[in-house]
């Protein structure tokens, strides 16, 4: 396995050495057995999408691959890579409202110049439509891979494919900010492929689940590529189907005695939350041996929730396995193995604020419990550096995790500066280097890398990352009584645990009188400009709005300069010492009342 050049190899000897066993199973309502692949079929199948792309002279292009979930997107991945082309994963439009999601579907293939898209008959019928509206996507040549016939598997011809050859971009930006395209070569995915197989200890026995959304890192390395990497069959749902019913998931952990399965925190908070015992007790989960868990902040009390509910199912607690990950290094770069158990560490909460690790304070409210995430391995390497003097930390000292790895992308698309910034960072007193900046803050504790919050102020919740930003500019826009300029987007704890969104702007009093909306409404709702600021935020980025805090003019945190000072505005909240007009709260007395980052990006 480890002589493989290219991941386009390691399908083909799948197809060779293991042509019928099955290899991949959807689940179309998350419960019942649909359509199924073999390794033989898929690379039949996949060698058929090559031909078509060679056909038209696409190889080292770009194809934008728009799939609903099912196992079409899985051909036509490994398809690009038969042909040479360079694969680039993408939200699809929904039936119903296809002009929905569509700034960012815009945005990716107008940034990476496709001149292919990829997709299913059922979706290629909206093309008329989607290209009123998006002209970037008219200009490409549109092929509906699901009308290919098998007979065209045979006109294909293997291309000159290496470690150092681009194997496709992954997106990472917010929906209407200026996306970036990672670029993930061959020997990148090899790499990483083989850490995880170290990590999870994968084997003949191996069986994996996953609902997670196949464009996105996670469910596109763990939930398909890796069980093709280590030859063990890997049964999916759409991300619905267990948003829906979470009872789904773990059933078919339990049918099919997985062993390999996971998600974000959120995933395993509402699996504790909305499965009820009678519910719990048709299930058997001692077969789960890697409940990976990533993506978004690792909470112990989430951890703890989870066992206490499904200890009793025959989940074991080492099963747990938390990490740290992110697409600019492919997937993963720290991680436990089956031998450990979660590590946690209680630190002091102001040393903490002021990027010390220190001992507990006197009370409760001092105290903040972190989650490991793991131990970097397999040739990955991670320093903590001053993010300004680009030295190494001292020990006990918080900083931003950078990473040196054979995982680490090869940049950013058509983005020298963004790459060279990101990509090739040096330690100034030693000259080591290029690390990749991972825009992360965290710190080293006895070989464990705990990660503590994010410089860049993205927002986490589910599993899905929001540029503060573009939620900003949705919220200005929003009513006319907010001032321009003058809005944070923050998360913080909420029911549960989970992370949840909280809206701060400033405003104009008079515009609020004109609407209605009056000071002194603290804890209600239905008055306009909080009901147009939650309504805009649901309708363009698929948000629910926790709590909404209406401020008095010049009361958000900002340095000299002007620029928002987002986790001064956060700390603030949810210490409630902002100048609060109107303030609205969906679950009041509890949003942020564990006022803690923490965990794995």
């Amino acid at each position: 396995m480890d002589d493989f050049r290219s991941v386009a190899e390691i399908l083909r000897f799948r197809a060779q050495v293991q042509k019928e066993r099955r290899g991949y199973v959807f689940l179309p309502d998350g419960q019942t057995e649909g359509p199924s692949l073999t390794y033989g079929e898929l690379d039949r199948q996949s060698r058929g999408i090559a031909a078509a792309l060679q056909e038209s002279h696409s190889g080292g292009e770009r194809a934008l691959l728009v799939y609903p979930p099912g196992l079409e997107f899985i051909a036509a991945f490994f398809g690009c890579l038969y042909a040479g082309v360079v694969a680039v994963p993408a939200y699809p439009p929904h039936p119903a409202r296809p002009s929905r999601g569509l700034s960012r579907l815009r945005a990716i293939a107008g940034d990476a110049e496709v001149t292919v898209v990829l997709t299913t008959e059922s979706i290629a019928s909206m093309a008329a439509v989607l290209w009123v509206e998006a002209p970037e996507l008219a200009g490409a040549r549109w092929l509906a891979t699901d009308r290919l016939g098998p007979e065209r598997a045979e006109a294909w011809q293997e291309p000159q494919l290496d470690p150092r050859t681009l194997a496709f971009l992954q997106y990472t930006s917010g929906s209407t900010a200026a996306p970036r395209g990672v670029m993930v070569s061959h020997r990148n995915l090899l790499h990483n492929l083989a850490y995880i197989r170290y990590c999870e200890e994968n084997d003949a026995d191996t069986v994996s689940v996953s609902w997670l959304p196949v464009y996105h890192d996670m469910g596109l390395i763990e939930g398909i590529l890796e069980p093709a990497f280590g030859g063990y069959p890997a049964y999916l749902m759409a991300p619905a189907s267990f948003l829906q019913r979470p009872l789904r998931w773990l059933a078919a952990i339990s049918r099919y005695r997985a062993t390999n399965s996971g998600g974000p925190n959120f995933a395993y908070d509402l699996c504790a939350r909305k499965i009820t015992p009678e519910q719990s007790r048709e299930l058997d989960l001692s077969s789960w041996r890697v409940a990976y868990n990533g993506a978004e902040p690792v909470r112990k009390e989430t951890l703890e929730r989870f066992l206490k509910v499904f200890g009793a199912c025959g989940f074991r607690w080492k099963a747990f396995y938390p990490g740290y990950g992110l697409a600019e290094a492919t997937l993963v770069v720290s991680s436990g193995r089956q031998a450990d158990e979660p590590v946690f560490q209680a630190v002091n909460a102001r040393g903490l604020a002021a990027d010390r690790v220190e001992g507990l304070g006197t009370t409760e409210r001092d105290r903040i419990t972190l989650v490991a995430c793991g131990r970097p391995s397999f040739g990955t390497r991670v320093v903590i550096a001053h993010p300004d003097h680009r030295t190494p930390c001292a020990p006990g000292e918080v900083g931003e995790i950078w990473v040196s790895s054979p995982s680490v992308a090869l940049g950013y698309w058509n983005r020298a500066k963004e790459t060279e910034r990101t990509f090739h960072a040096y330690l100034a007193n030693t000259g080591e280097g290029p690390f990749l900046r991972t825009g992360d803050l965290g710190f080293i504790l006895q070989g464990e890398l705990f990660v503590t919050g994010r410089l860049k102020d993205v927002i986490i919740i589910r599993g899905r990352k929001h540029y503060p930003q573009d939620l900003e500019l949705t919220v200005e826009q929003s009513h006319p009584a907010i001032r321009p300029g003058c809005s944070a987007a923050v998360s913080v704890p909420g029911p549960g645990g989970e992370e949840c969104l909280v809206v701060l702007a400033e405003v104009d009093p008079r515009g609020l009188a004109r609407d209605g909306s009056a000071p002194g409404a603290a804890g209600t709702s239905g008055l306009p400009a909080i009901d147009a600021i939650r309504e805009a935020v649901a309708e363009h980025h698929d948000l629910q709005v926790c709590a909404v805090s209406l401020l008095a003019p010049g009361s958000l945190p900002k340095t000299s300069s002007g620029k928002l000072q987002r986790h001064a505005c956060r700390t603030a909240f949810v210490a409630g010492t902002l100048e609060s007009v109107i303030q609205w709260v969906h679950a009041p007395g509890r949003v942020g009342a564990a006022g803690q980052d923490g965990g794995p990006a």
